[in-house]
C-alpha cells in the first residue's frame, strides 16, 4: 500500500511537494524523503510532531532521542511506521527541520493507493522553490551591528589619551 503525502513548506511563497511513498516506511525514511525533495542540507536535526486537525502540535518524535533516559530510547523516527502515524486520509504531522532556521513543513496524508508498486518514493508534484535563505525576524541585530554601535557610543569615553593618564596610578 502506498500513501500520497502532500508537504507544504511554511514560507511566504507556496512551496509544495507531493510524493507517492510506501506506507510501511519509517518516519526516518520519510524525513530523508522530505530533505531530498526540498533540497535541504543533509545532516541537520529534525523532529516530527503529531498534531490535531487544526495543526496544533502534540507529541515530538525526534530524529535522535537526546533525552537523558538511557533505558528507553524508543522515541525516535526510526521506531515509528508511517501507516501507524498517518492512519487515514487527512491525518497530519508537523515536521521541523534545522532548529536554527526552523524550517516548518506541514505533512498530510491526501490519498491511499493500493495498486501501484513502488521501489522508492516518487515525487509526483513540485510547486515552488526553496528560498535562498530563511528570512530573519525583523528587529534582529547582528553581532557586527552591536559592536559598531558600542564603539560609536563609547568611543569618546575610551580614547587612548584617557588611558595614558591612568599610567600615573600604577606608580603607587
Amino acid at each position: 500500500m502506498n500513501y500520497k503525502i502532500r508537504t507544504v513548506l511554511d514560507t511566504e511563497e507556496d512551496v509544495v511537494r507531493t510524493v507517492l511513498i510506501d506506507a510501511k516506511i519509517t518516519l526516518e525514511q520519510l524525513h530523508k524523503t522530505i530533505v531530498d525533495t526540498y533540497g535541504f542540507d543533509k545532516g541537520q536535526m529534525a523532529s516530527f510532531y503529531t498534531c490535531d486537525d487544526s495543526w496544533e502540535q502534540e507529541m515530538e518524535i525526534p530524529l535522535v532521542d537526546m533525552s537523558e533516559n538511557l533505558v528507553d530510547k524508543g522515541n525516535e523516527m526510526r521506531n515509528y511506521i508511517l501507516e501507524d502515524s498517518l492512519a487515514k486520509v487527512n491525518d497530519k504531522l508537523l515536521y521541523v527541520y534545522d532548529f536554527i532556521n526552523m524550517w516548518t513543513v506541514y505533512v498530510e496524508l491526501v490519498g491511499i493507493d493500493k495498486n501501484t508498486k513502488l521501489e522508492e518514493p516518487k515525487l509526483i508534484l513540485s510547486v515552488g522553490d526553496l528560498p535562498k535563505q530563511k528570512e530573519m525576524p525583523s528587529g534582529e541585530v547582528s553581532e557586527v551591528d552591536l559592536l559598531g554601535s558600542f564603539e560609536d557610543e563609547f568611543k569618546s569615553e575610551f580614547d587612548e589619551e584617557d588611558f595614558e593618564s591612568l599610567d600615573d596610578y600604577d606608580n603607587y
